[in-house]
């Protein structure tokens, strides 16, 4: 819980502006820096995806290129929702809810996007209605999409990786809170012509960027303040 101890201390008008230009000439920094990773994001190399997957969408079956709708670039997001589960995860949700206003001008620079989880899509679609999202969104239930892009946790299926290192280490280190079942992460793909290829995917504090909640609170005196509260376990689904 924040008490006033957290407070920042009080000063004088002219302390707080030397103290505030001293702090801008950081956050320049930190924009020269994320522009330079930017950059370096674009230059990776590419992998073309040779396997078909099959997806179930509100209106049938599509491909993952079908998820392009013709344009260059697709942004996928891997909500967590497991098939068990009869609502789909509260951050998630948080981080649609946050994205949503802002991917409907993406079509704008020739990119598409689309969630997707591996609940069956009955259960997408009663929980989208729920929600008020208006965003395509399908079913990876046939097929190993999750698995192969990292986002479904499984010992006993494979390649035991979260965030590009062993699962295992990550969950003993705390830095993922259990050893099987869903995660979230972002993933980028390119096309051309009728080949689709993966550009990039981020995992875990690497969703952060997207989170405006986040971005609101850190401008402020107190932040997240999350101490009593790990995990987004704050978050409420409406």
């Amino acid at each position: 819980m924040t008490s006033k101890t957290d407070y920042p201390r009080i000063a004088s008008r002219a302390e707080w502006l030397v103290a505030r230009k001293q702090l801008l000439t950081m956050e320049k920094e930190e924009t020269r820096q994320r522009d330079s990773i930017s950059g370096e994001r674009r230059r990776l190399p590419m992998v073309e995806v040779d396997h078909r997957y099959v997806f179930e969408g509100t209106h049938g079956k599509q491909t993952l290129l079908d998820l392009f709708e013709g344009r260059l670039q697709l942004l996928v997001y891997h909500f967590m929702f497991d098939p068990s589960w009869e609502a789909g995860c509260k951050s998630c949700s948080h981080f649609m809810d946050n994205s949503a206003g802002s991917i409907v001008h993406l079509t704008a620079r020739d990119t598409s996007f689309a969630v997707v989880s591996r609940a069956p899509i009955e259960k997408i679609e009663l929980f989208k209605k729920r929600m008020g999202w208006t965003f395509p969104w399908v079913s990876s239930s046939a097929n190993d999409f999750n698995y192969d892009f990292g986002v479904t946790l499984d010992p006993d299926k494979g390649d035991y990786q979260y965030n590009y290192a062993n699962a295992g280490t990550l969950l003993a280190e705390h830095k993922i809170w259990f050893s099987k079942g869903e995660m979230p992460g972002l993933s980028a793909f390119l096309r051309d012509g009728d080949r689709v290829f993966h550009t990039y995917s981020t995992y875990q504090r690497g969703l952060d960027l997207f989170l405006n909640t986040y971005n609101f609170l850190d401008q402020t005196a107190l932040g997240r303040h999350e101490e009593d509260a790990p995990g987004q376990s704050w978050i409420r689904l409406r």
